[in-house]
This record gives C-alpha cells, structure tokens and sequence, in this order.
C-alpha cells in the first residue's frame, strides 16, 4: 500500500473515531430517553434499551410548566433573532460602508467589550430591567440582544467584501442610505443573515442564566430552567431529563436543516477581509 493511501486511511479513520465520539453523548442521551428510571440504574449500563418506552415523553409534557415554557423559549427566540438582525445588521453597515470621525476608534471598543464576560454585566443589566420595569417579563430576554458584538463582527466582515460600486450607483440615481441598505446590501449579505439567525436562535434557546437571573414567575420561565428543576434534590429523574433535552432539541436541528445551505457560506464569507 503506498505511502498516500495509508495516509488517507489514517485520514478517514480518525474522522470516523472524533465522529464517534461527538456522536456518543446524543446517542447516551437518546437511550435513556426510551429507558424506564430503573432501566437507567442497572448494572452493568445497558447502551440499547431492552424494553424501550415511549412514556418518558408523555410524561413529561404532563409536568406542570412544561408546555409554556416551550412557548416562551420560542417567543424569546423569534424575538431576539429578530431584534438582533435588524439592530446588528443596521451597525454593521454604519461600521463597513458609512464614513464618519471615529469610526475605526469607536469600533475597536465595541470589539473590546467581547473580552468581557457576560456573567459581569447580570447585575447592572438587572438594575437597568428594573428601572425599565421588565423584570420577571420575558421583554428582559429580548431587550439584551439590541447589543450583540459578534453579530456586528460577523456581518461587518462580510460588508465589507462588498464593492463601494454597489452603493455609488445608486447613490447617483437618488436612492438614499436606507434604500441601499434595505435593497441592495441586505438580500447581497443573505447567507450571513441566515447564518447568524441560526446561531442567535440557538443560543438564546439555549440560555439558562439570564432567564435564571431574571424571571420569578413560575408561567414565565423558559424550556432549560424548567429543565433544570427535573434535578432534584434527593432524585433526578434523568429519564424526563434527556427526553426533555432531545425535544429540545428539535427546533434547533429544523432550523438548522432549513438554512445548511447558507450555513457554511455564511461563515466562510464572514471571515473574509479584515
């Protein structure tokens, strides 16, 4: 076997292993979402249920709140892709075409605050909820994503790869800034629009802190913090656990699926010039 087939023996070999192994976890969470509570503490572990039940998932959308906080989290995520994507796209655009006196300064400290960590601002931003009174209202996990640095990064990059052709032309026949940027550099970014509609919806599906810091209100929680309460002190029922975790995982694996063709386009593009 020469030297260039071995290689690309190991080559696909250890894709298939990183492959298993990112795999094991969803297929450990799969089965115990088909195992009984008993099942799930049996010696020696079985990887295959033998008696697989579908219970665990009526079960558990008959826990009290399970159902609301599905729809909060879809709320919430709608909501804040959207706030996200007009806000973001609009401050990309000022950063990549828009001539103005500290522009390259003022974005240098935008991009430095993504040093700070999130868990920093929670109390100021919950002063701020307060004074603004959207405390325990799900308006506190919306209002949050207006500032998203990386969603600004990313389409700012990908903005700028765009020829100053595309806005002098129609400049000349009158159009104004928004007109250009509505109809012109909006549907030229759509890969990356799409893309960071993904991300946004994923990571605001999956918050459990900020949520945890600020909602009280039992009919207001989202999809992890009534997750997160299946933990119990004494016994977790990881069976409703992971059935949980699989149905939460849906949503984000439809839309995943609906925009794969922008997806890779959207990231490579993103990273283009600097």
């Amino acid at each position: 076997m020469s030297r260039k087939a071995v290689s690309g023996v190991l080559y696909h070999l250890t894709a298939v292993l990183l492959s298993a192994v990112t795999l094991l976890p969803f297929f450990w969470m799969l089965s115990t979402s088909l195992k009984d509570y008993g099942a799930i503490m049996a010696l020696p572990i079985q990887w295959i249920p033998k008696n697989p039940t579908f219970h665990n998932f009526t079960d558990l959308f008959q826990k009290e709140g399970m159902t609301v906080s599905m729809l909060n989290s879809l709320v919430v995520s709608i909501s804040s892709v959207t706030v996200t994507i007009i806000s973001s796209a609009m401050a990309a655009f000022a950063f990549a075409k828009l001539e103005f006196k500290g522009k390259e300064v003022i974005f240098l400290v935008y991009l430095a605050t993504m040093m700070i960590p999130s868990q920093v601002l929670f109390i100021p931003l919950y002063l701020l909820m307060g004074e603004l009174k959207l405390v325990d209202s799900l308006g506190a996990l919306v209002l949050p994503s207006v500032f998203k640095v990386f969603a600004v990064f990313m389409l700012r990059q990908r903005m700028m790869t765009i020829p100053n052709v595309y806005l002098e032309a129609p400049a000349i026949d009158g159009a104004g800034v928004f007109t250009v940027f509505l109809r012109i550099i909006c549907p030229m970014c759509k890969s990356s629009l799409a893309t960071l509609a993904v991300i946004c919806f994923m990571d605001s599906w999956n918050d459990y802190l900020l949520p945890l810091v600020m909602l009280t209100t039992k009919t207001k929680f989202t999809l992890p913090i009534i997750l997160s309460s299946l933990n119990g002190q004494y016994k977790s029922e990881y069976n409703l656990l992971m059935a949980g975790a699989l149905v939460s995982m849906l949503p984000i694996l439809l839309i995943y699926a609906l925009a794969q063709k922008y997806f890779a386009a959207g990231l490579q593009v993103g990273g283009v010039k600097g």
